[in-house]
C-alpha cells in the first residue's frame, strides 16, 4: 500500500490530497482564490502566488486530518511543476520540495495536463485502465487554458491529434461573461444563465467546423478555434444594445446561444476524431468539463459501443487529487524527480502517459 501527498498550485486553487494506491483519494482540500480575483475580472499571477503562501500550510493540514494520517505515513509527495502560472507553480513545487527534504520523501513533478486526464478514472477507474477494450482513449481537455484532443493506445503511446490555435473554450466562456457583465468566473454563472434561455435564438458561428460552407483545411481538422465566436458576440451586444448591456430574456438566449456554439464546436470535433481514430473510449475533463451542457451533448452523440467517462466534477477543477493519483504510477516504477526539478509554464509535447495498465 501507499500514500502519497498531492500538493497543487498551478493557477488559483490551493490543494493538498492524499490518496491511496493511486485510485482511493482520502482527501482533498481545495483553497479557492476566486474572490480575490474576481475584483480585476481574471487571475493575477502574483497575487495567486501569494495566496498560494498563505493557504498551502492550512490546506496541508486539512488533507492529513481528513485522510487520517500524518506525514511519517506518506511514502512519496507529488506536485504540480507545470504548465501554469511560474509564480504560482514556483510556490507549491518549492513547499514540495522542502517537505520532501525535510521528510526524506520521494519527490515526484506531475504534469498538470496528464493529471487532468487521469482524473476521469480516480476512485474506481483502475478497472478501466487494465481493460484492452479501453483503448485507443480520446481525451478531450477542456479547460480555461487547455482545449487538446489526446489520442492514447494499449502501450500508453500518446498523441496530439488536436488543439486550439488561439483560446481556450474555457477562457472563451470567461471572457463573454465579462463582455456580458456576469462576473468572474465566467463559466460557471454562464451554465446557470443558459438553463434559462433558448439556445437556437440565435446562431453563434462555429469555427472549423466547416458550418459556414468553408471547407476545413486539413490540419485544421481537430483543431479548435474560438476567438470568431467572442468577436461575434461582441459585435451581437452592440447591435443589441446601445449601452453594452443585456438583460432579461435576450440575455438569456444570448448566454444559451453563445455556450451551444462553444458546446457544440467541442462535441462535433470530438465525436469526429473518436470516430476517425475508432477509439473504443472518450475521456472528457479539464474544468469546462463541468459544464451541464457539455456534459449532456457529448452523452447523446457518442457513438455506439464507445465508452464515456466524464470526469466527476469535483476532480474536474484544479486539485491535488489528480496529481497524487497520478504520482502513484511513477512511484511504482521508481520514477521519481531530483529535487533540482525545475517548473515549466508551457505545455510540452507529450508522446506517453504512466498510467495505462494492459494485464
Amino acid at each position: 500500500m501507499s500514500l502519497i501527498l498531492g500538493i497543487e498550485t498551478s493557477c488559483d486553487e490551493t490543494s493538498a490530497a492524499v490518496v491511496r494506491d493511486g485510485y482511493q483519494v482520502l482527501s482533498n482540500s481545495v483553497a479557492s482564490q476566486i474572490a480575490k480575483h474576481a475584483v480585476h475580472g481574471g487571475v493575477v499571477p502574483e497575487l495567486a502566488a501569494r495566496e498560494h503562501l498563505v493557504a498551502l500550510n492550512p490546506v496541508l493540514s486539512d488533507a492529513l486530518n481528513d485522510a487520517g494520517v500524518t506525514m511519517r505515513d506518506i511514502d512519496a509527495v507529488a506536485v504540480t511543476n507545470g504548465p501554469g502560472l511560474m509564480p504560482a507553480l514556483l510556490v507549491g513545487l518549492n513547499f514540495a520540495k522542502g517537505l520532501a527534504a525535510s521528510h526524506k520523501l520521494p519527490l515526484i513533478g506531475i504534469n498538470h495536463f496528464i493529471a487532468h486526464i487521469y482524473a476521469a478514472f480516480l476512485d474506481d477507474g483502475a478497472g478501466r485502465l487494465e481493460a484492452p477494450n479501453s483503448y485507443p482513449i480520446l481525451a478531450l481537455v477542456v479547460s480555461g487554458g487547455h482545449t487538446s484532443l489526446l489520442l492514447i493506445d494499449d502501450q500508453g503511446r500518446a498523441r496530439l491529434i488536436g488543439y486550439t490555435i488561439d483560446d481556450a473554450a474555457g477562457e472563451a466562456l470567461d471572457k463573454a461573461a465579462k463582455l456580458l457583465g456576469l462576473g468572474y468566473p465566467g463559466g460557471p454563472v454562464m451554465d446557470k444563465i443558459a438553463t434559462l434561455g433558448d439556445a437556437r435564438h440565435f446562431n453563434f458561428p462555429r469555427p472549423l467546423t466547416g458550418s459556414a460552407g468553408k471547407a476545413v483545411p486539413d490540419e485544421h481538422k481537430f483543431n479548435f478555434s474560438f476567438s470568431g465566436v467572442k468577436t461575434s458576440l461582441l459585435y451581437h451586444v452592440a447591435r443589441l444594445s446601445d449601452n453594452g448591456h443585456l438583460e432579461g430574456p435576450l440575455l438569456n438566449d444570448t448566454v444559451a446561444s453563445y455556450q451551444e456554439a462553444v458546446v457544440d464546436v467541442l462535441c462535433r470535433k470530438t465525436i469526429a476524431a473518436a470516430k476517425e481514430f475508432r477509439a473504443a473510449s472518450i475521456v472528457v475533463c479539464g474544468g469546462v468539463a463541468c459544464n451541464s451542457r457539455l456534459r449532456t451533448l457529448i452523452a447523446e452523440a457518442i457513438p455506439k459501443n464507445t465508452m464515456l467517462y466524464l470526469a466527476q466534477r469535483k476532480y474536474c477543477t484544479d486539485n491535488a487529487a489528480m496529481v497524487a493519483g497520478l504520482a502513484w504510477h511513477f512511484l511504482k516504477n521508481n520514477a521519481v524527480s531530483d529535487l533540482g526539478i525545475d517548473a515549466f509554464a508551457r505545455l510540452p509535447m507529450i508522446t506517453q502517459v504512466p498510467f495505462v495498465r494492459i494485464s
